[in-house]
């Protein structure tokens, strides 16, 4: 299968991975004919990248980050979570995210156990599902994004719980902010951004209530808009006064905007995303931790199709965990001219062939 802009798509392909909503229900199956119109109702609904189906891809088969199972449950129970805690009263809150403390710590478990089973590189793109509401599946892939640092990074597995239920935590001051102003399309006003801003210092002082929640929990919703040279908010500290964790959740989180679908923005590729990290990574960001964000997923996915240097042109068939940006590419053209018969270049192999363009069409 190979990956496709949905903005870009011209013909009819067909459809070559199953969508889901948030609840698992399937709203689009494999198999089916993309219509201009299904395809502009995608891009309405903020579906930036699918796969397709190609004969000379077809054998691709990029895998799923979490299995569909955990992944449902986790959805599930952010959902639960973050819901009922909006909807009760004061004197309940406490109550509910008690409650569900132990709920959270076992999904969070399994993610571990997940990811470090997974051999593979890192991919959230064959996991496509449509949500009305960006929170929940935002704070899942933080979490799954953060979990991965973490594990490169050699914490230890209750250092990775507190990791993990502080990334599933993280926006939860978000719930308290107005829809209205969260799901806006066009540009805030100052005043607006204000306010979404506030959702840090709001999911502090939530989180901090509950003594069943440990600080550093607490202390991730607070810092994961700070950077390292004080230009983050809502306390503007600088360096060694943000805590690690939540370094490790800044880097997921802005990974994850920027690569995410969005109806009022295209989401960007890895690669894309991976730039801006490294753009920041003197002065926003820890570079130790983006090395080892590289180290764990996958900057060109299975499936895109790639220009490398020498006038090939191919498509991603599969990863080289060593080494994440330099995965094994089916050369398709030469100088522009299809080939008869495609052939395997492994880059790793090849230092000095350079993936100099992509093209997700």
């Amino acid at each position: 299968m190979r990956l496709a802009n949905t903005r870009t798509i011209r013909h009819e392909p067909i459809l070559a991975q199953t969508i889901y909503n948030e609840n698992g229900v399937v709203l689009l199956q494999q198999g089916m004919r993309l219509t201009k119109r299904i395809v502009d109702k995608l891009t309405m609904q903020g579906v930036t990248y699918i796969y397709i189906q190609d004969g000379a891809t077809d054998d691709i088969q990029p895998e799923s980050a979490l299995s569909e199972k955990l992944r449902m449950k986790a959805t599930r129970t952010l959902k639960k979570v973050f819901s009922n805690v909006k909807e009760s009263d004061l004197s309940k809150r406490s109550y509910i995210l008690d409650r569900n403390g132990a709920e959270l710590t076992d999904v969070v478990n399994q993610i571990i156990f997940e990811v470090q089973g997974n051999e593979k590189s890192l991919s959230l793109l064959s996991d496509i599902y449509i949500s009305d509401d960006y929170i929940f599946q935002h704070s899942l892939n933080v979490t799954i994004y953060s979990l991965a640092i973490g594990v490169e990074m050699g914490f230890s597995r209750k250092e990775l719980i507190s990791i993990g239920v502080g990334a599933m935590l993280h926006d939860i001051g978000k719930i308290f902010i107005d829809r209205d102003i969260l799901q806006k399309p066009d540009k805030l006003t100052d005043a607006e951004f204000a306010v979404i801003k506030s959702h840090a210092q709001i999911g502090f002082d939530f989180l901090r209530q509950h003594p069943d929640i440990p600080g550093v929990v607490a202390h991730c919703a607070y810092q994961h808009h700070e950077r390292l040279d004080g230009s983050g908010y809502p306390r503007g500290i600088a360096g060694e006064e943000l805590h690690s964790y939540a370094k490790l959740i800044g880097i997921a989180d802005v990974f994850d905007a920027v690569t995410s679908n969005r109806v009022y923005r295209e989401a960007m590729l890895p690669h894309e995303g991976l730039e801006i990290l490294y753009a920041g990574a003197v002065n926003l960001f820890d570079k130790t931790m983006i090395e080892a964000f590289k180290k764990s997923i996958a900057v060109y996915p299975d499936g895109l199709m790639v220009g490398l240097s020498g006038g090939r042109e191919g498509v991603v068939l599969k990863q080289n965990r060593e080494i994440c940006d330099r995965p094994v590419i089916r050369v398709l053209k030469e100088n522009g001219q299809k080939l008869a018969s495609p052939y395997e270049l492994d880059l790793m192999q090849e230092p000095a062939v350079m993936v100099e363009s992509v093209k997700a069409a």
